[in-house]
């Protein structure tokens, strides 16, 4: 069980990590408009729309990576300090209530909508129009890979419960520990306090 958990993490993270690409495209987007618009004076009408839509497909996509990671936003001001049961019930309940009819909805409308646009071959509004549909199926998608790690993530709250502790989560990017960045760098607070009184002291000409 704990590989094929491990396994929807991973595709979540491979997800992300692909459509994470999409922030180059907005660089390159953004910066070849700003010229054209300025240097050029040839502005685009379509630009404002290829933005909006890379945008948005950036972001939506991050949603099942980030879950995967544990890393959306919670109230951890009461919740850290209970145990792991505890924890896994509060979770279990949330997601039984809220996400689970939440994200099937999300994922059902979403492919109806999709079809619609594609039947009408859907396009913006304005001088150079850009297809709309193709990103329109970017909703069903992202529900579905949403609907797939929250199942992953209902099967990890079943496990605490019966366990008493968390099962682990796939490794990736971490925020610094500074105090552990300090104890492998043999670095103590004394040696910092000392270093900015050096450096103070230079500034201020004294020996």
């Amino acid at each position: 069980m704990q590989n094929l958990l491990l396994a929807v993490d991973r595709l979540s993270t491979w997800i992300g990590k692909v459509f994470a690409w999409a922030i180059v495209g907005l660089t390159l987007l953004i910066s070849w408009e700003v010229f054209s618009r300025y240097v050029m004076n040839k502005p685009h009408a379509w630009m404002l729309d290829a933005q909006i839509m890379l945008y948005g497909t950036l972001f939506m996509t991050a949603g099942a990576y980030t879950l995967s990671k544990n890393g959306h936003v919670r109230g951890d001001v009461l919740y850290g300090f209970f145990r792991p049961r505890t924890q896994a019930a509060i979770d279990l309940l949330l997601y039984l209530v809220f996400f689970l009819p939440g994200i099937v909805a999300l994922t059902w409308a979403g492919w109806g909508y999709a079809q619609e646009s594609l039947a009408i071959r859907e396009q913006t509004f304005n001088a150079d129009p850009l297809p709309v549909y193709p990103f329109k199926f970017v909703i069903p998608f992202v529900g579905a890979t949403l609907l797939l790690q929250g199942v992953v993530e209902i099967i990890r709250c079943v496990i605490c419960l019966q366990t008493g502790a968390w099962p682990a989560r796939d490794e990736d990017v971490e925020e610094v520990d500074v105090d552990k960045l300090k104890e492998m760098v043999h670095v103590k607070d004394e040696d910092i306090e000392a270093l900015d009184k050096y450096v103070v002291a230079q500034q201020e000409g004294r020996p």
